[in-house]
């Protein structure tokens, strides 16, 4: 693995740092909606100059790039604390997946509103006794004419207050094995029998959502993959959200990391320093895991389970970052609006979110590794 620039991702690394230096939008409004609307705007932004969709092929609006031109992008983001997109979701996994398994038709209509952020995607998989194991999921569609009409449950649904599109995971195949009997829906949210609660998380926000589908109907042409195959069109997501979320944190740990360092300057505890230096040990680590992740995706073209062991290695690094941020802040650290505070809060939910490390370590253990379930 060559870590070196080449001459072009150099040039491009340059072009991006003084894009990004002229169209920055400063500082990230407070409140659900305005911090949506800012998102999208700085997305729309991005799209026009195309690099919304970097790595997505040219004939389906993206840019063509390489995996390497795509860490870039995030780590130029992350240096100019630029805001996150605001269809982070249909980006990074729904549009991919459409590309890899979605019709023609299904690629004409979805994939240019995707990068626009006219239309917003989250994702429908955990359900409330299906989160760790999602084969178990019990949301049923039963198809009816042109149309399944789709009845369940799913929470922890990020986005969904803000989302047009929902990548819903349902079973149509009572019968078959639980793997085999799912298959892989667009749902569009506007509709009745859609409701969406947000979950008011213990940072004050609303990102999380509960889900509840009675009688929504779905026509035939949105299942992406084949009926009874949503088990293997699930994968692509998970690997996509798994291999190219984790890249853009660790991304953002670097800088958060950086922020810390500045703040501990002439810090005489040698607990505090010993605590550092080893999350900042753990930090470099994670960034040379995320740089192999996309060398190995880059050969392979689609990436692989190697993206669990980087989103579990983040989950436990910002968590241990961020507690430490909030120790070495002292008394200061039990401000509600100080900013350690919010993150060593908003981390709690690392572990869970995009995959329990439970689970992670499982998958690591029986696809990366080869060794036999427990």
């Amino acid at each position: 693995m060559d870590l070196t620039l080449s001459p072009a991702e150099e040039e491009f690394r340059d072009t991006l740092r003084a894009w990004i230096a002229d169209h920055h939008p400063g500082r990230e409004p407070d409140g659900d909606e305005a911090s949506f609307t800012f998102r999208r705007d700085w997305q729309r932004a991005l799209n026009e100059r195309g690099w919304a969709g970097l790595t997505w092929p040219t004939e389906y609006g993206g840019a063509g790039a390489t995996q390497i031109e795509q860490a870039i992008l995030f780590e130029e983001f992350a240096r100019a604390r630029a805001p996150q997109l605001a269809n982070v979701l249909g980006l990074t996994m729904g549009g991919p997946t459409v590309i890899a398994h979605g019709t023609d038709e299904q690629k004409e209509r979805f994939l240019a509103p995707i990068l626009s952020a006219d239309e917003i995607w989250c994702q429908g998989f955990s359900e409330p006794e299906s989160g760790s194991d999602l084969a178990s999921l019990k949301t049923k569609a039963v198809l009816d004419g042109d149309a399944y009409v789709v009845t369940g449950q799913k929470v922890w649904t990020t986005y969904a207050h803000h989302s047009k599109w929902c990548m819903l995971l349902a079973r149509t195949n009572p019968d078959a094995p639980k793997h085999r009997g799912l298959t892989y829906f667009l749902l569009d949210m506007e509709q009745d029998g859609v409701e969406v609660r947000p979950l008011v998380q213990i940072t004050g926000e609303a990102e999380f959502n509960e889900l509840f589908i009675d009688g929504a109907r779905i026509p035939v042409e949105n299942v992406v993959g084949g009926v009874d195959n949503g088990w293997r069109v699930a994968i692509t997501t998970l690997m996509h959200e798994r291999a190219g979320l984790a890249f853009a944190l660790q991304a953002r740990v670097q800088v958060a990391l950086s922020e810390l360092a500045d703040e501990l300057k002439g810090t005489k505890d040698p607990l505090i320093r010993q605590r550092f230096a080893q999350v900042a040990i753990e930090a470099q680590v994670l960034r040379l895991l995320a740089y192999r992740g996309l060398t190995s995706a880059a050969k392979g073209g689609e990436p692989g389970p190697e993206g669990s062991l980087g989103k579990w290695l983040w989950a436990d690094l910002n968590q241990a970052l961020t507690t430490l941020g909030l120790d070495a802040r002292g008394p200061a650290g039990q401000l509600v609006d100080d900013v350690w505070t919010y993150r060593f809060l908003r981390a709690r939910a690392n572990s869970i979110e995009g995959g329990t490390t439970e689970i992670l370590k499982n998958i690591v253990a029986e696809r990366v590794l080869g060794l036999p379930r427990a």
